[in-house]
């Protein structure tokens, strides 16, 4: 049976680190407590100034590229998912297929937020199997959220960060390795909650939209303290009973890498050991779409993550939208 198999994997962050103790400093208070303990972040990588999302990109799919043992003419797509796109138009991936030289390469973005990585791996995965064209599929999550972030904005400027991850998809005949399922699903009412809400048609670039700073993320309204934990859950446990498996039978979660506490409440919830969620927030921040692959790359290389093991994917960010994906790897 013809299958997308995960080939090999792709990492960067920018060289700047930015400690907790920045935003102590920055914003007169001690946040510094409150982060490690509610988020469990300590620090974060910031894209210098004169980084774009292509820039975070490149250097991570030369990597997995190299890992791949593949030269760029070999890729037959690119997917790149971000929020923080190079344009609002042209698309970032057509900048980046011409930079890294993909010239065989058809290109897209998608925008699902944060759910985005897991969205393209998805899409990534039907393409190879839908049309025999496709031999190996780039995808990259990418993010420059420090470009958008209101620096006396307390409830974001010290949760968001910059990376990028990329995955590249290979075709295989087999039967016991690669995509197994996936479930998309969005509640479309939380729209107006958390976003980027200027720069568009709906409200374009003035001054007076800079003056009030509405092209910068804003939290609007939280979001339903549980509704992580019950998607999340609830995700595992349509995917699991879809392909024959259960939540315990998984042998890695990778998930948004937004909190701490909302993961492990996850896999408590799940009956699963909380050590099966390999989580990067410590170090990165809140990488938005490419917090999933940037957390699978270090669980990759580290060693953590074998051949023949069963994997679960599951994003959600802004919108709201909510992505999850099983591979056996």
């Amino acid at each position: 049976m013809r299958n997308a198999i995960i080939l090999s994997t792709g990492a960067y962050v920018p060289e700047r680190v930015v400690p907790n103790s920045y935003f102590d400093e920055l914003l007169g208070e001690n946040v510094s407590d409150w982060l490690v303990e509610n988020v469990h972040i300590h620090e974060r990588r910031w894209a210098a100034e004169n980084q774009s999302t292509a820039d975070l990109c490149i250097p991570a799919a030369k990597q997995a590229l190299e890992r791949a043992g593949l030269k760029p003419e070999a890729i037959d797509l690119l997917i790149i998912s971000t929020d923080t796109p190079e344009f609002i138009s042209p698309s970032t991936a057509s900048k980046v297929q011409y930079e890294l030289g993909l010239v065989n390469a058809g290109t897209f973005d998608i925008n699902t937020a944060c759910a985005g990585f897991v969205t393209a791996l998805d899409i990534g995965s039907k393409y190879i199997k839908a049309d025999e064209q496709y031999r190996y599929v780039m995808v990259i999550g990418a993010y420059a959220m420090s470009k958008y972030l209101n620096m006396q904005d307390k409830k974001t400027v010290t949760l968001f960060a910059d990376g990028a991850g990329v995955v590249i998809l290979k075709s295989e005949e087999t039967d016991n390795q690669g995509f197994l399922a996936s479930e998309l699903l969005t509640q479309g009412q939380y729209y107006g909650y958390m976003g980027i809400y200027a720069g568009g048609t709906y409200q374009p670039v003035t001054a007076a939209v800079v003056e009030n700073k509405d092209h910068l993320l804003k939290f609007v309204q939280k979001f339903p303290k549980e509704l992580n934990t019950e998607m999340w859950s609830k995700m595992a446990l349509d995917l699991t009973r879809r392909i024959g498996e259960t939540p315990q039978s998984v042998d890695h979660y990778f998930l948004t890498q937004i909190n701490i506490n909302t993961i492990w409440e996850t896999m408590d919830k799940l009956n699963v050991p909380r050590e099966k969620a390999h989580t990067i927030m410590q170090y990165y921040g809140y990488t938005g779409s490419a917090c999933i692959p940037l957390a699978f790359d270090d669980a990759v290389t580290k060693g953590k993550v074998k051949r023949g093991e069963l994997l679960v994917f599951i994003g959600s960010g802004g919108g709201l939208a909510f992505a999850s994906a099983a591979f056996r790897y």
